[in-house]
């Protein structure tokens, strides 16, 4: 990939090329035994990172491919609301030619990387889906006039990213997907059993409930399944609760 350099010497076992930053020559890699000589290469040429052997993507990349959704189900913006969970999304692009494959484009690194991390490996829509680092740095919108059937959304301006102020309470509240949510905004009228019933008609299977004690805006909610909650999750964040009260859903770190 352009802008990429790795070691020439990735394969010479025992060897680690020392990389130097002389200040005027550039970089210059030492010369190692049975090398054919010393590697100089203008610091004009270094515009991207170093790159890691046998790694795919680019390190310290914001966009992730995720491969193995179901295409009949999948849609821009549940990627969108589920890799929220662990940053603020700005693009999703579904593959034209091959639906079960999107491409994520997150705020930055360490927002892509916490979601990689915590959402790789887990059920969605019945397969079990895969998050790795991107080749590419951006996605793309489409051109004017160029088919895309709504697969690629441009999300930078939502009002639903969970991250834009510095500071936000949501840094400390990221959790790995569970079977129990936490659920906040919701308005005096409430009652247990429309939240109940809301999450029932949505498919999930409810075990158990509770509103907190001390603040009866917020309650947990605890579904079959993980793959259910992370649905129910996809479905019901921002649902309207009336009242001007839109639910706020999230994985809990706690268990009822």
């Amino acid at each position: 990939a352009p802008g990429i350099i790795s070691s020439p010497y990735a394969g010479a076992a025992g060897f680690a090329p020392a990389i130097g930053f002389p200040q005027a020559t550039g970089l210059s890699v030492q010369t190692v035994p049975g090398a054919l000589g010393p590697l100089t290469i203008t610091s004009s040429a270094v515009t991207g990172r170093m790159a890691i052997p046998g790694a795919s993507g680019i390190p310290g990349n914001s966009v992730l491919l995720v491969t193995n959704l179901n295409p009949d189900l999948v849609t821009p913006h549940g990627l969108f609301i589920l890799f929220g969970v662990y940053g603020d999304v700005h693009r999703v692009k579904i593959m034209f030619n091959k639906k079960e494959n999107a491409l994520v484009q997150m705020a930055d690194a360490n927002q892509a990387q916490l979601a990689m991390n915590h959402l790789s490996g887990q059920r969605l829509y019945g397969k079990v889906l895969r998050a790795t680092l991107s080749k590419h740095q951006a996605v793309q919108l489409p051109r004017e006039g160029q088919e895309d059937q709504g697969l690629t959304k441009d999300f930078s301006n939502s009002p639903l990213h969970r991250f834009k102020k510095p500071g936000s309470k949501n840094f400390q509240n990221i959790f790995p997907p569970s079977a129990t949510l936490h659920l906040s905004n919701i308005p005096p009228s409430v009652t247990v059993d429309d939240l109940k019933n809301l999450f029932t008609e949505a498919g999930c299977s409810v075990k158990a409930f509770k509103f907190f004690q001390k603040d009866r805006k917020m309650a947990l909610i605890q579904l079959g399944s993980v793959e259910e909650a992370i649905q129910a999750l996809i479905e019901l964040h921002n649902h309207d609760l009336g009242e001007n009260h839109h639910l706020r859903v999230s994985f809990s770190k706690s268990t009822i």
